[in-house]
C-alpha cells in the first residue's frame, strides 16, 4: 500500500509538471523532484527514466535517474548501455542531471526494464540477469515488437516457473525506416489528356 501510493504522489507530480517535458526536459524533472521530495517522508524516492523521442530526426533524448540502464540493441548487433545520469528523484531538495541525446537508426531496439525482469530466479537460486535478457533480445530481435515482448516473458517465465515475486515490467521499441509519402492517385474516369500549349499572339505598335 506504501509503494502504491508513493507512485500516485509521483504520477500526480509528473502529470501536473508535463507541459514543461517536450521543451525543458531538465528543468520538468527538477520540478518533479522538488515537489516529490517535498510531499513524501525523508526516506522516500524513485527511479525514473525520462524519455524523449523524435521520429523525424531519429534521436533519443534521456535523463536516466537511478534506474536500471536501458539497453540499446543496434541493427549491427553492438549493445549499448544507457547508464544513469544522476541519482534518484525525492531524497534531496536540489537536483541536477544532464539530458542526453543518443542518434538511433533502422534497426535499432531499444529496452528499458525494472529489476523483476533480470532478478527472476530459478530454483537454484540463479537470477535471469541483464547478460540473459541480452541474449533473449538478439535471438528475437527480428520480431515486432509485441510478439518480441510475450517472447521474452515466456523466457523469463520459462526460466522462474515458481510464484513471482515481483512486478515484470519490459518496454520495447523498435526504429523502423522512414514511410515513404504516398503519391496522389487521379480519379478514376476518362484518361487525362495533355492540351498543347497556345502559341502566342503576336503584338504590334
Amino acid at each position: 500500500m506504501a509503494g502504491a501510493l508513493l507512485m500516485a504522489n509521483l504520477q500526480a507530480n509528473l502529470r501536473s509538471q508535463f507541459s514543461l517535458a517536450r521543451d525543458e526536459p531538465h528543468s520538468f524533472l527538477q520540478s518533479v523532484n522538488r515537489l516529490f521530495f517535498q510531499n513524501t517522508i525523508d526516506s522516500a524516492y524513485a527511479t525514473v527514466f525520462f524519455a524523449d523521442y523524435e521520429d523525424s530526426t531519429r534521436l533519443l533524448r534521456y535523463a536516466n535517474c537511478g534506474h536500471l540502464c536501458a539497453i540499446v540493441l543496434r541493427h549491427n548487433g553492438d549493445v549499448e548501455r544507457l547508464h544513469s545520469t544522476a541519482t534518484v528523484l525525492g531524497l534531496f531538495e536540489e537536483w541536477h542531471s544532464p539530458i542526453v541525446e543518443c542518434p538511433l537508426a533502422p534497426g535499432d531496439l531499444f529496452t528499458l526494464y525494472t529489476d523483476g525482469v533480470t532478478e527472476s530466479f530459478n530454483e537454484s537460486e540463479e537470477e535471469f540477469g541483464e547478460d540473459r535478457l541480452i541474449a533473449a533480445l538478439e535471438r528475437h530481435s527480428k520480431l515486432p515488437p509485441q510478439a518480441l515482448l510475450s517472447a521474452i516473458v515466456d523466457e523469463i517465465k520459462l526460466f522462474s516457473p515458481q510464484e513471482q515475486h515481483d512486478d515484470i515490467t519490459l518496454i520495447v521499441a523498435k526504429c523502423t525506416p522512414a514511410k515513404l509519402k504516398q503519391q496522389p492517385t487521379r480519379p478514376k474516369g476518362r484518361p487525362r489528356q495533355s492540351i498543347p500549349p497556345r502559341k502566342g499572339i503576336p503584338v504590334t505598335k
